[in-house]
């Protein structure tokens, strides 16, 4: 969502790095070029001026305190990074947990935010660390609303309280209200009550959202909200603010191609914390949502911490464990192994936006965007036509056993070779770390990899015997 807006400021900061030396006009023209750049990006335009008018009233005072030497662009790309942290919330803050479950929260939004399928998501993020939520459809308007939180609950394991069939049948209030009690009987320590939205904020919309409120008194008022559409993100989350009020708010649709100035705006506007963010249509896309890391994926710094959280969650620790006995212990990496971990990666999502989460991902984004992410699945078919043995030993992969792997998968024989060369390589590589060796371009020894062997040294040159008797004599020691 915020390739153009990340462009715009390694493009100010490019410029700025090639002064060396800052002067004050060039950090008012930097500043002119950000601000620019935000109001692009469908930034409020009161964000905008605070914003800019921090970074510009900071950086002139703290360019007035660097010595020669030092780098002065990046200490004005740290204020820059430490002002779009505190626009996006500051930090990240959780949920507040009741003291006796069950713990409520309430969902407000307009239609078509993604209020029941994030409720799914939250459900599920919230299972996942051993708590145990129940989903509750109170959205008794839009049709079909209660088969698909049902659907969706039922998708993640989590039960669905839903004693209305809805279509405009029903009471929203009386659902939220028994759903309490019954959620306390059932020993649920979670909550999560879908409500009605509207195509616009109207009177009825905030009556009902007011009578759940204080039917329920929810522990959490989370409004969500659709990131691609701009500035009215910002109107109607100050419009629910005054009608229902709220805590926090949860961002959908962070994987669109909108410009993404509500993320930036409504925070700062609003007083109230950016709590989650969706970023994708999968149950898994979604998350705490993190103002530090943000900022530094709009600055170009990528975003290394969720990435190594992701990939925690996606390798099982015994096969990591396992790995690593085999890698020590100087076993063969295997294509059981590869499948293994290519499953892993799988999990994680696509390629294109964990290759986004790299530092200087900007620059790579043609690849990026060019990345064929089916290229996994053919590459998991080929191994998968594989035998056990074939999998365990390439060596027995002769012309005619490759040319049945290439049918059951539906690929060509020359897909087989080239996997099969490229595996070989990476054993070889492999065998070559073990044995204290480095990667291409890696020295040896680095973090993470085994220590490279000492070697011993040459043996000391032979020196020549004298030819006199007495010399020779004295060279041995034998004469004192």
């Amino acid at each position: 969502m915020f390739d153009s807006l990340s462009s715009k400021f390694a493009g100010a900061f490019g410029a700025l790095r090639a002064r060396g030396k800052i002067s004050e006009k060039d950090i008012e023209l930097t500043t002119l070029e950000i601000r620019q750049a935000l109001l692009e990006a469908d930034v409020a335009l009161e964000v905008v001026e605070s914003f800019t008018a921090q970074v510009q009233s900071k950086s002139l005072e703290l360019l007035s305190t660097l010595q020669a030497g030092t780098n002065q662009a990046q200490a004005i790309f740290d204020v820059v990074n430490q002002e779009l942290t505190e626009i996006l919330g500051g930090g990240a803050r959780r949920i507040r947990f009741a003291k006796k479950p069950p713990t409520v929260i309430m969902l407000a939004g307009l239609q078509g935010a993604g209020k029941t399928t994030l409720a799914a998501k939250l459900a599920k993020f919230y299972k996942d660390q051993g708590e145990t939520p129940i989903l509750v459809a109170s959205d008794l308007q839009r049709p079909n609303a209660v088969n698909q939180l049902q659907v969706v609950g039922a998708s993640v394991g989590v039960p669905v309280f839903a004693p209305e069939p809805g279509n405009g049948v029903g009471n929203p209030v009386i659902v939220a209200r028994d759903a309490i009690a019954f959620a306390t009987s059932k020993l649920h320590s979670m909550v999560i009550v879908d409500t009605a939205g509207r195509l616009g904020v109207d009177q009825e919309l905030m009556n009902e959202a007011i009578a759940i409120r204080d039917a329920v008194s929810p522990d959490e008022i989370l409004f969500v909200v659709d990131a691609m559409i701009g500035q009215d993100a910002v109107r109607t989350a100050q419009a629910f603010q005054d009608g229902v009020g709220f805590d926090g708010v949860v961002l959908t649709k962070l994987d669109g191609d909108a410009r993404g100035g509500a993320a930036l705006s409504i925070a700062a506007l609003t007083g109230r914390p950016i709590m989650f963010a969706s970023t994708g249509e999968k149950i898994s896309d979604f998350d705490i949502f993190y103002p530090e890391r943000m900022a530094s994926r709009i600055l170009g710094m990528g975003d290394v911490a969720t990435l190594a959280e992701q990939a925690k969650k996606a390798f099982d620790g015994d096969s990591a464990k396992k790995l690593e006995d085999k890698f020590l212990s100087g076993e063969d990496f295997t294509l059981d192994d590869f499948l293994e971990q290519l499953e892993a990666m799988s999990k994680m999502g696509s390629m294109g936006k964990l290759l986004g989460m790299l530092p200087g991902a900007g620059a790579m984004k043609k690849q990026i965007e060019n990345f064929d992410e089916s290229e996994i699945t053919r590459t998991k078919s080929i191994v998968q036509s594989m035998t056990p043995k074939e999998r365990r030993d390439l060596k027995v992969l002769n012309g005619s056993r490759r040319a049945r792997i290439a049918l059951g998968a539906g690929r060509k024989v020359s897909d087989v070779n080239a996997l099969v060369d490229k595996f070989t390589a990476a054993q070889k590589m492999m065998k070559q770390m073990r044995n204290g060796g480095s990667m291409p371009g890696m020295p040896a020894g680095m973090p993470g990899l085994p220590p490279a062997p000492s070697k011993t040294a040459p043996p000391a040159k032979k020196k020549s015997k004298s030819g006199n008797p007495a010399k020779r004599a004295l060279e041995n020691g034998t004469i004192s």
